[in-house]
This record gives C-alpha cells, sequence and structure tokens, in this order.
C-alpha cells in the first residue's frame, strides 16, 4: 500500500485506537486558518446575505458577480497552488471556507462547486500546460466551473455513462456525444469536466469550453431548493474538443472522477456543518423570542432537549470534518505539483472512508438540525420570511449530493473487507481479540471521560463482532448483503464520531484543566449517551439478519452487556446545562 506521510493510513480507526495526540481538532487552528475563515464569514454576511432573495429568485448574474467579488478576495483559490494564480493553503483552511459558505444556500452550492469538483480535476490530474491556461482563471473568477458526470440513465452506476468521444481523423480532436443532466453551474460556466468513453468503452476525463461548437444547454430545472444555484443538463453533438484538452489518460477517467469526489465529500461534509451551525443560531434566537405560556419556549426542558442534541451532533461532526482535513492535508499536502498521476490516485483513495463518513454524517446533521429548528419555529416555520424554511428546502439534496448516503454506506464497510481480502488486515485476529475483549469487559473508570474512552472501545469491538458475523455468514457474497452492510456502516460512523467527540474534549481538558472544558466535557457525556443506544440498535438488527438460535441470543446478549454500561445517570440534566449555556450566546459554541 502506498504510505501517505501520516501514521494513520485510512480506515484504521475501525480496528486500531487513536492517541490524544494524533488527533487535530478546531482547537488547533492557527491565525492563518482563522483569517481565511473570518474573511469568508465577512463575505457572506456583508455581500452575499443581503442578495438572499435576489439569488433566491435566480438572479444569476447577482450570482455571478459574487463569484467574482469571491475571488477578488482569494475564496475561490484556496486549493489552487501559488504557482497557478492561487493561495495553496491546506485541506483544513479549504473545510473553514466550505463551512462558511455552507449556509449561503444555492450561492454556498455554486462556489463550493466551482473551487472544488470543477477545479480540483485540474489542480491534480492537469498537464502543466492545462494548469497554466486554466487554474489562474478559475482562482481569480474569471473562468467560472461545472463537473459533468451524471447522465439520464447512469447516477450512482458512474461508470455506465453513454457519452462518446471519438478521435477525428486527423487526430487533432475528438468529438463529444451524449447528454448530461443535473449539472450544477451550468448557465455561467466557462469550463466542463466531462466524462465520456473514447470509441465507446474506455472512460476519460475532458475539460470542455462552453464555446465549443456542439455544446449546448438545456432548460433551467425547476427544483425544491438551492434555487440560487444553476441546475441545467449539458448537450453534446459532435462537440469538438482539442486533443489538448484530454485531462489525465485515456481510459483513466474513473481515477479522476471517483477521487475526487472523495475531496467533494468532505466539503459537502464541512457545508452542511456549517449550515447547521446557522440553523441552530435560527433556532436558539426565535426560541428565546418566542413566548407562551408566561416564557419564552427556550425554558422548556422539550425545547432544551432538541437543542443540545443539536448541538452535540454539530459539535461531533465538526470534530469529523476536521480530524479529515488534517488527514487529507497529510496525504495531498505535497503533491500540488506532482506529475505522477497514480500517486496522486492513491493518496485520494488513502481517506475515502472518512470522506464518505463526513458526507453521510454532515448531510444527515444538517437535515436533523433544519427539521428540528423549523419545528421549534412552530408555524412560523413553514413561512418563508423566516430563514428556516428556505434551510429546510435547500438541505435535502445534501443526501443526494456526492453520491447517495446509500451509496457512500455500502462504501465504508467494503474498504474494509477489501483490505482484509488484500492482507492489508488479518480481519479473524481482530475479530476474536475483540470477541475476547467483550466477554470480559472493562468495570472501573477512573479520570475525566474514561467512561466514555471506553464505550468507544466498546462501540469499535461491537464493530469487529458485527462484521466478523456477516463476513463468515455470507463470505463472498457480501457485497449483495446491503441491508447487513448499511447497518455495518452504521456503527462504523458512529465509532468515528465517538471517538473524534471524545478524544477532542479530552484533549481539550488535558491542555486546559477540566475546569475551562466543563462544557466540552459535558457535550462528550451526552453525544455518547445517545449512541450508545444507536450502535447496540444497529447491531442487534445487524446479527439478526446472520445468525439465528442459540448464537443469536447469545451474540445479543454480548452486545447489551457491553454497551449498557454507559448509559450515565442524568441524561436530561446535561441536555439542560448544554442547552442553557447556548442559549445565552445564541450561537454554536464548545
Amino acid at each position: 500500500m502506498e504510505k501517505t506521510r501520516t501514521n494513520v493510513a485510512g480506515a484504521t480507526f475501525l480496528f486500531t485506537e487513536l492517541e490524544v495526540d494524533q488527533l487535530f481538532t478546531p482547537e488547533d487552528f492557527t491565525d492563518e486558518h482563522k483569517m481565511i475563515a473570518s474573511t469568508a464569514k465577512q463575505f457572506i454576511e456583508k455581500e452575499v446575505d443581503p442578495y438572499n432573495e435576489a439569488i433566491e429568485n435566480q438572479d444569476f448574474n447577482r450570482v455571478v458577480r459574487l463569484l467574482h467579488k469571491a475571488g477578488d478576495l482569494g475564496l475561490l483559490a484556496h486549493s489552487i497552488p501559488e504557482a497557478y494564480g492561487g493561495l495553496g493553503l491546506d485541506k483544513i483552511s479549504k473545510g473553514l471556507v466550505g463551512e462558511v459558505i455552507g449556509r449561503a444556500g444555492g450561492y454556498g452550492v455554486a462556489h463550493s462547486n466551482h473551487t472544488c469538483i470543477a477545479t480540483l480535476p485540474i489542480t491534480y490530474f492537469g498537464t502543466p500546460e492545462q494548469k497554466a491556461k486554466y487554474l489562474p482563471k478559475l482562482a481569480s473568477g474569471e473562468y467560472l466551473g461545472a463537473y459533468c458526470l451524471t447522465e439520464p440513465g447512469s447516477g450512482s452506476d458512474a461508470l455506465a455513462a453513454k457519452t462518446t468521444a471519438r478521435l477525428n481523423e486527423e487526430g487533432t480532436h475528438y468529438l463529444l456525444n451524449g447528454t448530461k443532466l443535473y449539472i450544477t453551474n451550468a448557465v455561467f460556466s466557462d469550463t466542463f469536466i466531462v466524462y465520456a468513453k473514447v470509441d465507446g468503452t474506455k472512460f476519460t476525463a475532458f475539460i470542455v469550453e462552453k464555446d465549443f461548437p456542439g455544446l449546448s444547454l438545456g432548460p433551467e430545472e425547476k427544483k425544491m431548493g438551492i434555487k440560487g444555484s444553476s441546475t441545467r443538463s449539458v448537450i453534446f453533438e459532435d462537440c469538438i474538443v482539442p486533443v489538448d484538452n484530454l485531462l489525465g489518460e485515456v481510459g483513466k477517467g474513473h481515477v479522476i472522477a471517483l477521487n475526487v469526489l472523495n475531496l467533494g465529500r468532505f466539503n459537502l461534509g464541512s457545508a452542511c456543518m456549517g449550515a447547521g451551525k446557522y440553523g441552530l443560531h435560527l433556532a436558539l434566537k426565535f426560541t428565546n423570542e418566542r413566548i407562551q405560556f408566561g416564557k419564552a419556549i427556550a425554558e422548556f426542558g422539550a425545547t432544551k432537549e432538541k437543542i443540545a442534541k443539536m448541538a452535540s451532533r454539530i459539535y461531533a461532526a465538526e470534530s469529523i470534518q476536521y480530524r479529515t482535513a488534517h488527514l487529507i492535508e497529510d496525504a495531498l499536502g505535497d503533491l500540488y505539483d506532482s506529475t505522477d498521476l497514480e500517486l496522486v490516485g492513491k493518496r485520494m483513495m488513502e481517506y475515502a472512508t472518512e470522506c464518505a463518513i463526513c458526507k453521510v454524517y454532515g448531510s444527515e446533521t444538517l437535515d436533523q438540525v433544519a427539521d428540528e429548528a423549523l419545528q421549534l419555529h412552530g408555524g412560523a416555520g413553514f413561512i418563508k420570511e423566516y430563514r428556516v424554511e428556505q434551510m429546510y428546502r435547500d438541505s435535502r439534496i445534501n443526501r443526494i449530493f456526492e453520491g447517495t448516503n446509500e451509496i457512500n454506506r455500502l462504501l465504508i464497510p467494503t474498504h474494509l473487507f477489501r483490505k482484509a481480502v488484500k492482507g492489508e488486515i488479518h480481519l479473524e485476529e481482530v475479530v476474536q481479540k475483540a470477541v475476547l475483549e467483550l466477554q470480559e469487559p472493562k468495570t472501573n473508570f477512573d479520570g475525566p471521560l474514561a467512561r466514555e474512552l471506553e464505550a468507544v472501545a466498546s462501540i469499535r469491538r461491537i464493530f469487529l463482532l458485527c462484521a466478523g458475523v456477516v463476513y463468515e455468514a455470507y463470505g463472498a457474497s457480501l457485497q449483495d448483503e446491503q441491508e447487513a452492510l448499511m447497518k455495518l456502516a452504521d456503527i462504523a460512523i458512529n465509532l468515528f464520531a465517538a471517538e473524534s467527540v471524545v478524544l477532542r474534549s479530552l484533549k481539550a481538558i488535558n491542555k486546559n484543566g477540566l475546569e475551562k472544558e466543563v462544557f466540552k466535557e459535558k457535550l462528550a457525556i451526552a453525544f455518547i449517551n445517545d449512541v450508545v443506544l444507536e450502535v447496540e440498535v444497529s447491531a442487534r438488527k445487524l446479527v439478526t439478519t446472520a445468525i439465528e438460535g442459540v448464537k443469536l441470543q447469545q451474540t445479543i446478549g454480548l452486545i447489551i452487556k457491553n454497551l449498557s454500561r454507559f448509559q450515565n445517570e442524568g441524561a436530561a440534566k446535561y441536555n439542560r446545562e448544554i442547552a442553557e449555556v447556548l442559549a445565552q450566546t445564541e450561537l454554536y459554541t464548545n
């Protein structure tokens, strides 16, 4: 396996404990990180928010002007090397900009799409000549970009694309034919990253400019949400593309398409997490102001529980995002100028599991926050005058973008089993070790978050137990057992979230003392209280699909015996205390 610069290989959290000092957290941001986040925040508040209604009414000229202004501020250039007019910043900076932009609805989608999947294929897979031609203009906003993968007959099954590319007799141009569907930024894009099959079989990437003969657009789609982003079909009818615009190698388009989507999933997780913070702010502000039965609804226990659960979930999403950002930076930070496309592809794939989790967890966190924030608004939440109505509509697409959450769930355990098949991990050994540890659970917990640390370890053992059960039950046909794989993925996702939360809080406590980090301790305790129940339910459902009889009852007993230890007393108390802190600030805080 190609080694990255970090000593934490992709997906190892599934079977190996992480040391607290190995975790990157938001508390580790540098001044440069904070500065780029502040620039993005001021831009959204001063330049984008005042024009939200115009953007919602699809004033795409306004969207383009805002993208140009973002380019002037460097907000389109963070992931482009300095040698090509960019800032060459790290992936933590990319995540911070993505987080701030995420609350901006359709504009945020247009911005993020441009800076990520529409630009990064050239950044990492372009020739020096292609980079010199396109990246400076994409960095400044002179050129805006789109990504063309989905087709009428191929969505999740991207490699089933029907668009073709045929080299002309002179060998100077490819002729592209086909239709791409639901293309973000289509109406105002200057460049399109397009995937087509050379000679009908070799899946290949191309850079196509809007003025190339044979390219046309379909009508604007009428969407439920993210109305401020353009969505159209892109049609190729003998579209003439110079051979110099072939991106990467013929027949290797899947390396670009699938690996760039890993970064897209990470980016989407950042945007969803940032939007979730904004949704929590809207809920806090409204519940403080709305009076019922003689007091603010923020004072009611049911409200406090909703607020606390939103906050602890966002805390987890934030912890996941910046843990993953640091891993990706370790993998890709030294490859901006690399011409070794095989190495670039391997490094991009290294943290595919973690990126899938960012996407799934972030999008489902935002959906939960949007739903509960609207509920706390009552009838007002259904009225366009209140921003939460738009947030509710805008949030729904994120579980479909960048590969559906179902597809991403299936990817998570699949990566583990592939490592086992390749001999990169000895699955039988780690499963046996986990089962032995489950049979003799630890009962004494000493020190801050000691119980929660052991809960993380137990969740990992439960995951390995379940992985062993389904691997033994289904063997080579496991890929067809999607119900089991999805539940196994849910346990893996909760493991990554739980470990990220507990280690983040413990790292802060170790550095600053428990007295100064009581709030982070409460967030971790409240989160673990909920997550162990979710893991127990997923595990019990999973094993009932794979085993039966006495073995099933013994396995369920082992699951309950281990996870029931971690139900802390006073769950309502923790939730109320968390909500009361947040009600004072009316902002997400940690």
